[in-house]
């Protein structure tokens, strides 16, 4: 198995490369063109394109591995090493010219998280983390804040738009901790939210319906600067379909008593 060091380097020149792609592309503006995978649920040749990429290079420095892809590979085989690929998270984003999409890249080890790089792609910052090795941006530290009064506290969500049978409850929710912080923001990218509560940003995130490729990197990226993240029942196993809460601890454990009340 290749070492956590290792795995970050190939995981970085596959963010790295696939930003480059999808920059290279010219972006779809006629929605004629945007592929649709469900309601509000858009791909294109742009996303399969940067995936392409990103695999490409993952498999070149580890030929042994398999990979979770979210447009080509969404259900592959799995192996003692997997990386699992969002090449474009936040693709409604993208496709409107609204600046928040990323490339997220893990790689989980014998089912557990080892790496994870997030690339903002507007803004052309890494985020990465490894086991044991805290978060980074580049080479500065990064660190969840210390927020830990819920009125000071400022939330990040998404929407459940894939599964509009969430809405009641998630509407229930959204009333209850819009009006017991500061405020709560929604911009469309788990991966970006998840980096966002790893730098201290957010105070907290929840989501009801996420898949691993979505968490999978900024769900490591958050533990590694001192945050937790979980289901909505406090089960630290996140690569799976379903509901995520993550924050510093003390937001964290108030998210999670408020959303299962």
């Amino acid at each position: 198995m290749p070492k956590n060091r290792d795995l970050l380097r190939v995981a970085t020149e596959a963010a790295r490369r696939g930003a480059a792609q999808i920059r290279s592309m010219d972006r779809p503006v006629n929605p004629a063109d945007w592929g649709v995978k469900g309601a509000a649920d858009f791909v294109t040749e742009v996303d399969r394109q940067a995936e392409r990429v990103i695999v490409e290079t993952l498999l070149a420095g580890t030929p042994h591995a398999s990979v979770l892809g979210e447009e080509l590979t969404p259900s592959a085989e799995l192996g003692p090493l997997v990386w699992v690929v969002d090449p474009l998270d936040g693709t409604t984003n993208y496709l409107h010219g609204y600046p928040a999409y990323a490339v997220s890249i893990a790689a989980v080890t014998d089912g557990q998280l080892a790496v994870g790089v997030v690339l903002d792609v507007v803004r052309d910052l890494i985020y990465r983390a490894a086991v044991g090795e805290g978060a980074w941006c580049g080479d500065r530290p990064i660190r969840v804040s210390g927020v830990t009064a819920p009125e000071r506290a400022l939330i990040g969500t998404g929407f459940p738009f894939k599964v509009p049978q969430f809405l009641p409850r998630y509407l229930r929710q959204f009333t209850t901790i819009l009006t017991a912080t500061s405020g709560v923001r929604r911009a469309g990218s788990a991966a970006l939210d998840l980096v966002d509560v790893a730098l201290g940003r957010f105070d907290g995130f929840w989501e009801l319906s996420l898949a691993p490729w979505d968490v999978a990197a900024g769900s490591l990226i958050v533990r590694e600067a001192g945050g937790i993240v979980t289901d909505d029942v406090g089960n630290e196993d996140i690569l799976r379909h379903g509901p995520i809460v993550a924050g510093n601890r003390s937001i964290h454990e108030w998210l999670l008593d408020l959303i299962g009340m």
